[in-house]
C-alpha cells in the first residue's frame, strides 16, 4: 500500500472543514482500488474561529485525520511547510480547505504520475467569480515573473500540486525563512504536468486574501518576503518622482500661459525632487534585499506549533 498525505492549510475556516472533509472522502473507492492508504494533515493557522473544534470532531469519526495548531497566524507558507514536514507519504498533495482546490482531480492527478511525471499541478483557465482588478494585476505579475526570472511561474498556478515524496524532499531542503512556494516549485524543477480546470468559487466563507494582502506576496514573489518600513521608502521615492513631474508640467503650462517672472528657482526644486525620488526608490529596493537577508540571518523557526493531535 502506498501512503498519500494531504496537507490543509486553515485559518478561520469553521464552515469549510467538514463539507471539504465529507468531498475528498468521496475519493476512497478510488484510493482503495489503487492501493493508496490516507493520511490527512490539517494545518490550523492560528485560527480564531471554532476551526480547531471542527477538526478535533472529525478526529473522533476519521482516525486518518491529524491536526497541527499553531500557537499564532504564521501565514499560508509556513503552514504549507509545516505540512511538507509531517508528512510520511510516498505521495503528497497540498489542497485548499475552501473547495477552490476541486478533490475530483485526484484520480487524474495520479493518473499524471503514472505517465512518468514527478508532480501534476493545477492551474485556472478563467479567473471567473474574482474581481476585474484583481485578476488584471495578478496577470501582469505573472508576465513581469516570466521577465525577470528564470524559475517558472505558470499564470494561473495554484498551491494544490501532488507531488512525489523525491519532489518534496527537495523542497524541504531548502529551509529559508522568506518562502514563496510558487517560485520553490518551479527552482526545484522535476517534470511537472500541468492540469487545467475552471474557475471554482468557495463552497463557503470569505477569502483570506484582499487586494493589499496579494499585493505584498507578489513582492514577495518578487524579492523574497514583505517588510512594510522598507517598502515606505520606496513609496516615498514614487510618490516624490510624481510630484516632480507635477510640478514640472505646472511650471511649463505657467511659463507658456501666464509667462514666469521668477526663472531658474522652479525648475532647479523639480530637479533636486526627482533626483531625490529616484534615490529613495533605489535606496528602498537595496533595503527590501538587506531585510530579507537580515530575517534569513536571524534564523528565527518558520512556524511554531501549539498542539499537535
Amino acid at each position: 500500500m502506498s501512503l498519500l498525505s494531504v496537507i490543509v492549510p486553515c485559518y478561520n475556516e469553521e464552515d469549510s472543514v467538514a463539507l471539504f472533509h465529507e468531498e475528498l472522502i468521496k475519493n476512497d473507492p478510488f484510493f482503495l482500488q489503487e492501493g493508496i492508504d490516507l493520511e490527512l494533515l490539517y494545518i490550523d493557522d492560528g485560527s480564531r474561529d471554532a476551526t480547531v473544534a471542527e477538526v478535533k470532531k472529525i478526529i473522533e469519526a476519521d482516525p486518518r485525520v491529524h491536526l497541527v495548531s499553531f500557537s499564532r497566524n504564521f501565514g499560508k507558507e509556513a503552514a504549507m511547510f509545516a505540512g511538507l514536514e509531517k508528512a510520511k507519504g510516498d505521495y503528497v498533495v497540498i489542497m485548499d480547505v475552501d473547495l477552490q482546490d476541486p478533490p475530483g482531480l485526484l484520480p487524474e492527478m495520479f493518473a499524471g504520475l503514472k505517465e512518468g511525471y514527478d508532480s501534476v499541478a493545477t492551474r485556472r483557465v478563467s479567473r471567473k467569480g474574482e474581481p476585474p482588478i484583481r485578476s488584471f494585476f495578478a496577470r501582469r505579475f505573472y508576465r513581469l515573473m516570466k521577465k525577470i526570472s528564470k524559475t517558472e511561474m505558470m499564470d494561473g498556478a495554484r498551491d494544490y500540486r501532488l507531488m512525489t515524496r523525491q519532489m518534496v524532499d527537495a523542497i524541504l531542503s531548502m529551509q529559508e525563512y522568506n518562502r514563496f512556494t510558487k517560485g520553490i516549485f518551479g527552482w526545484v524543477g522535476f517534470k511537472t504536468k500541468w492540469l487545467e480546470y475552471e474557475n471554482v468559487e468557495r463552497a463557503r466563507g470569505e477569502t483570506k486574501w484582499n487586494f493589499w494582502k496579494l499585493l505584498m506576496y507578489s513582492f514577495d514573489g518578487i524579492i523574497a518576503f514583505s517588510t512594510a518600513p522598507l517598502m515606505i521608502s520606496s513609496v516615498m521615492g514614487v510618490v516624490m518622482c510624481i510630484v516632480a513631474f507635477i510640478m514640472i508640467l505646472f511650471i511649463i503650462v505657467r511659463k507658456l500661459i501666464f509667462g514666469d517672472p521668477v526663472s531658474g528657482w522652479p525648475s532647479m526644486v523639480c530637479i533636486i525632487l526627482l533626483t531625490s525620488g529616484i534615490n529613495f526608490f533605489c535606496t528602498g529596493i537595496l533595503g527590501q534585499y538587506l531585510a530579507r537577508t537580515y530575517l534569513e540571518v536571524k534564523r528565527r523557526p518558520i512556524y511554531l506549533v501549539k498542539e499537535e493531535i
